[in-house]
């Protein structure tokens, strides 16, 4: 770029960005917090003018004939914002981060050596229809003393845009630069190809939404991704199970939510435990009103089930449908995880503790589930009080990204003269 031409709104927008991660680092707790307190108190405030914008979405999306499965996550209501409010205050009685004292030691030089945690600086977030992300990633990037740059979907752009405004003007407010929030600018593919692209002004962009969306920041980006979310998950069940503590562990793992990344999208079930377990599983999720996709095992144990084609053992059907095989080990079970799982989580059933130990040691997931639902892959439900997304790669982050997950590390060095010789 020449000294004559002036950088793209995309980039212009970044650059406010990394100058207010600059202010917002050595900001104290308080006034983060205070910002958050901001923050929460106008969403209920602004509620007319949240709701007025999103009435102008949904009626778009309407008309366009969107599922309502989707309208539903697309829309805004008192209530609605007001549980957004409440969980932002949430965020505010969480630890702090920031400043964390991961190690520390004196050297036999005597120089004292810390490592402590800071920002990432600016956070880049891609991101689908659901405008409840645009509050929960601003509040947890503020939290964690980062500036954040938004770009939700064009079919909540109106919900979105109302929303960062209410957010720059409540932490203003508190003294916090109004620019540590922004929603990226424009509805085109472009301006989210530009943020994938503007490699020292964004630190990280951490996608969600489907797998075609993390697939093209992922292969698009210049900037670090943190790659987030795919659930191709899988429940075993072991020769050893416990039959009703399997049953119900299966239907809650694919039944609970079924639209979520951590439901269940596979049962396997160990052959020496079928002819007990597959018709009552079989029932279970027929109630639930679960379509079972099978083997010639679970097709002759209920003729509702439809025949497993070879795509459906890597679909992540994200509905109320489930890939059923019967395997002859707990080891044939491990190989057919490995050859289709998304690394996102896996769950045995079994009273066996060496068969667990042998699981849990085989499989390579974020999270390792022995007797109990998939569901639980969750920061709220690990306690973490909230979550950006769930990591599937292995660098920096994997599973549940609390607050912690949004920082990184420095080491700070004193000495007292000290010159190396």
């Amino acid at each position: 770029m020449t000294a004559t031409q002036q950088p793209s709104p995309v980039l212009a927008t970044a650059r406010r960005a990394k100058e207010a991660a600059a202010e917002l680092a050595p900001l104290p707790r308080s006034v983060r917090d205070a910002a958050l307190e901001a923050i929460a108190e106008a969403l209920v405030a602004q509620t007319p003018r949240i709701t007025a914008a999103n009435a102008e979405d949904v009626a778009r999306a309407e008309a366009a004939g969107t599922e309502p499965s989707l309208l539903d996550r697309l829309t805004l209501t008192p209530e609605r914002l007001a549980g957004i409010a409440a969980d932002v205050r949430g965020i505010v009685g969480l630890p702090d981060p920031v400043g964390e004292v991961l190690r520390g030691s004196t050297l036999p030089n005597g120089l004292e050596l810390r490592q402590v945690r800071v920002p990432l600086g600016v956070v880049g977030i891609v991101y689908e229809a659901r405008p409840n992300v645009t509050v929960d990633a601003a509040a947890l990037c503020l939290k964690s003393g980062n500036a954040v740059l938004l770009r939700g979907s064009s079919s909540a752009y109106a919900s979105n845009s109302a929303l960062v405004e209410v957010l720059r003007e409540a932490v203003a407010s508190a003294g916090v630069p109004a620019d540590a929030v922004q929603l990226v600018p424009g509805e085109s593919r472009e301006s989210v190809e530009e943020l994938m692209r503007a490699r020292g002004l964004v630190d990280v962009l951490i996608p969600r939404g489907g797998a075609s969306l993390i697939r093209t920041v992922v292969e698009g980006s210049t900037v670090p991704v943190i790659e987030t979310g795919v659930g191709n998950c899988h429940v075993y069940v072991d020769a050893s199970a416990d039959v009703e503590t399997a049953v119900d562990i299966v239907v809650n793992s694919k039944a609970q939510r079924p639209s979520v990344c951590n439901a269940a999208e596979t049962v396997l079930v160990h052959e020496e435990i079928a002819d007990a377990f597959l018709p009552r599983a079989a029932e279970a999720l027929g109630k639930a009103g679960v379509t079972l996709h099978g083997d010639e095992r679970w097709q002759r144990a209920d003729p509702a089930v439809v025949p497993a084609t070879p795509e459906d053992w890597s679909t992540e059907y994200l509905s109320y449908d489930l890939a059923a095989a019967v395997v002859p080990s707990l080891d044939a079970a491990v190989a057919h995880i490995r050859a289709h799982t998304s690394g996102h989580t896996e769950a045995i059933v079994a009273r066996d503790t060496s068969a667990t130990r042998r699981f849990t040691a085989l499989v390579d997931a974020t999270a390792v589930m022995v007797n109990a639902s998939t569901r639980f892959t969750d920061g709220s439900e690990f306690g973490f009080g909230a979550e950006i997304g769930i990591s599937t790669q292995k660098l920096h982050a994997r599973g549940p990204m609390g607050l912690p997950e949004l920082t990184s590390t420095k080491y700070v060095v004193t000495g007292d003269g000290h010159i190396r010789g």
